[in-house]
């Protein structure tokens, strides 16, 4: 089938990719020429996620990159709105680059076709984004409005749409429900059909639900360093138990991204725009703006002041295996090492680009964990990369002014960094020193 892909950034990219993969002929559309630019003549990702320059390579034959949304939507089988939908002042999602999409839409289609709302839209979208097309689109021209969120996690988004736990498709008309059952035959996954306000829910349901998680734990986590308790093993002890489960139940310094932040603030903003109150949703977001300070905190405890130490931070990025840095604590904590006096070098394999763009020369970018280490009188520990976990209490210890681990992500076993002749902090461990 021949599809149009509005937006070529992480879900709208991620997803023409994947529908190429499976055969189908893919146009992506953006408004950025400079982007269109670069992707027609270097041929490569503008996103840093596993697998997919590869998998880009593999189907350059299907894929195409333009401007020319009007050439691009007139003659598609499907068009997808993947733009972004950035979080208001007031915690409500910006939906104007979606009305636009569909504006552009209704002007351009010439023959019959699904229009799917793949960004992340709150519940009743759909219907206005099928009120613009209505009122703008060819009388002989029947669009059909289709409700299909992703559920893609940064780092694995690839191997989240090729095999997806769930395809969910809200429709409201048999023909559309025809078309989407057509464009995702060829994968292997279930389908779950339902009206497209249910799947709008459905989205914000599960995201929220998962940031639910990653609060309890953190909360959890702080309470066993009050009482003595291990965290690893209180988890351990939990996962087994197979209603709970044993993922998203890493304790650390809080959930970050271009999802759960910007999800859980526009739910609970709609359903207090309903005079409806998610009490449980508003303390999600409360306890993880106040975990992402942890490990200044327990800093603090060594250091009254930043001013004149140099600090080393490893890890920028929200999570490993991403470029993203969207509501990552290296964001909220480096400014505050920097106002404070403080000498900053940081780590991230691939996160360097997108900090330098934010901060500029204000912090030192190092190539390796060891040049960010050295003569360093304290280390923060961010992200948990593989390269940062992989370090030795003795690098610490030898790299180091002043061997002061603050780890955010429980990278390393306690029993590994005891009488190493370091200090080292987690998350709802021991303290050892």
């Amino acid at each position: 089938m021949k599809i149009a892909i509005a937006g070529t950034g992480y879900v709208g990219f991620v997803t023409a990719v994947c529908f190429a993969d499976k055969g189908h002929e893919v146009v992506c559309v953006d408004v950025d020429q400079e982007k269109i630019d670069k992707l027609n003549r270097e041929g490569k990702p503008l996103i840093y996620e596993q697998d997919l320059a590869e998998l880009m390579t593999k189907n350059s034959t299907r894929l195409s990159y333009t401007t020319d949304y009007k050439a691009a939507y007139a003659k598609a089988d499907a068009i997808f709105i993947g733009v972004g939908t950035p979080e208001r002042r007031d915690g409500s999602a910006n939906l104007s680059y979606v009305y636009q999409v569909a504006q552009q839409i209704a002007e351009s289609v010439e023959q019959d076709c699904a229009v799917v709302v793949k960004s992340t839209v709150p519940i009743g979208t759909n219907e206005k984004v099928e009120k613009i097309l209505n009122e703008n689109k060819r009388p002989e021209v029947n669009l059909y409005v289709v409700s299909n969120p992703e559920f893609l996690a940064q780092g694995t988004a690839v191997r989240d749409t090729l095999h997806a736990s769930r395809v969910v498709i809200g429709v409201e008309d048999e023909r559309a429900k025809e078309i989407m059952l057509r464009l995702y035959a060829n994968f292997d996954a279930p389908k779950i059909i339902t009206n497209r306000r249910s799947a709008e829910m459905t989205k914000y349901a599960s995201n929220d639900f998962l940031a639910l998680k990653i609060s309890y734990i953190n909360e959890i986590a702080n309470l066993c360093e009050m009482i003595g308790a291990d965290i690893n093993a209180v988890t351990e002890g939990m996962g087994y138990d197979d209603r709970i489960g044993k993922r998203f139940l890493q304790a650390g310094i809080g959930y970050g991204g271009s999802c759960f932040p910007k999800d859980t603030k526009a739910l609970l903003w709609l359903s207090n725009f309903h005079d409806h109150e998610l009490k449980t949703v508003k303390a999600a977001i409360e306890v993880n703006e106040n975990q992402k300070l942890k490990l200044i905190k327990k800093a603090r405890k060594y250091y009254a002041s930043f001013a004149g130490l140099t600090v080393a931070v490893l890890g920028l990025t929200f999570k490993p295996g991403t470029d993203d840095l969207r509501e990552a604590a290296s964001l909220l904590n480096v400014p505050i090492l920097l106002e404070d006096g403080a000498k900053v070098k940081v780590y991230d394999p691939v996160g360097r680009r997108s900090f330098r763009r934010k901060f500029g020369e204000q912090v030192t970018y190092c190539k390796n964990v060891n040049e960010a280490l050295q003569d360093a009188d304290l280390c923060f520990v961010f992200t948990e990369w593989p390269e940062i976990k992989a370090c030795q209490a003795e690098t610490f210890k030898e790299r180091m002014k002043q061997p002061i681990i603050i780890d955010g992500r429980n990278c390393y076993a306690l029993e590994d960094m005891k009488d190493k002749g370091v200090i080292y902090e987690s998350i709802g461990r021991s303290t050892i020193s």
